[in-house]
């Protein structure tokens, strides 16, 4: 429960959380009786639109029927999700499943969700390179892991696939095309199975994600890598 939660992470001396709707034993059906009883409407929960916890916490289906009652709110998530994917294939919204994976485009209500999503992917997309670190510390246990994401170039999607997908077949690369909806990706070095490890991939996506790199990472990359200096030649 989030309350013992709660109470073990206060670093307060002295603090003591209060939690009267657990002492009273109300749970969310009898706040919402509540509510209609002394307001005489439905209060519907609050929740973040891209929140990643509502399969953990029971309310997936309350979510996304308030996604098909705002579809455009649903795009915009969609496009957040699909941007995050694109970079990091593990980024799932709901670990194991895509918020995309959910909504059934033979259903009217979600049909409008999709239609919503596609218009926000009419926007300028970029070509990113995205490299990652994963290493150990000299006690041996995993350290944080270092990330750099750089914009390579701008431009449509069509065309920003098609200029990764050439210079990648031209090294021997295969890539990775999502034909729907645009999305091309090419690994010019795959995670491996156990750390230390490097990780380096170009892919395009919308583009609403900036520059950043961890600090000393390209020191860490060059340490690490005998062919840091390594990569296709698409800037």
């Amino acid at each position: 429960m989030r309350s013992l939660k709660d109470e073990a992470n206060s670093k307060v001396p002295g603090r003591t959380g209060a939690f009267p709707l657990i002492d009273w034993g109300w749970g969310r059906e009898a706040c919402e009786a509540y509510l209609w009883e002394r307001f005489g409407v439905h209060w519907p929960k609050s929740y973040c639109t891209f929140c990643c916890f509502s399969a953990s916490m029971g309310s997936l289906p309350a979510h996304l029927e308030r996604m098909r009652d705002h579809p455009a709110i649903a795009g915009e998530v969609l496009r957040l999700e699909y941007t995050a994917m694109s970079l990091n294939p593990n980024a799932r919204l709901y670990g194991k499943k895509s918020l995309l994976e959910l909504f059934d485009p033979t259903q009217e209500r979600d049909r409008a969700c999709l239609e919503a999503f596609d218009r926000e992917l009419e926007m300028p997309w970029a070509l990113y390179r995205v490299r990652r670190l994963f290493l150990l510390s000299a006690d041996g246990s995993n350290r944080p892991v270092m990330r750099s994401t750089e914009r390579i170039d701008l431009g449509r999607p069509q065309q920003l696939a098609h200029k990764l997908a050439r210079v990648s077949h031209r090294h021997g690369l295969d890539v990775e095309r999502d034909h729907q909806y645009g999305r091309a990706r090419a690994w010019l070095r795959p995670r491996g199975a156990a750390r230390p490890m490097a990780e380096e991939l170009f892919t395009t996506a919308p583009a609403r994600v900036i520059d950043k790199q961890d600090k000393n990472f390209e020191k860490e990359w060059r340490a690490h890598l005998a062919d840091a200096s390594a990569q296709l030649p698409l800037a």
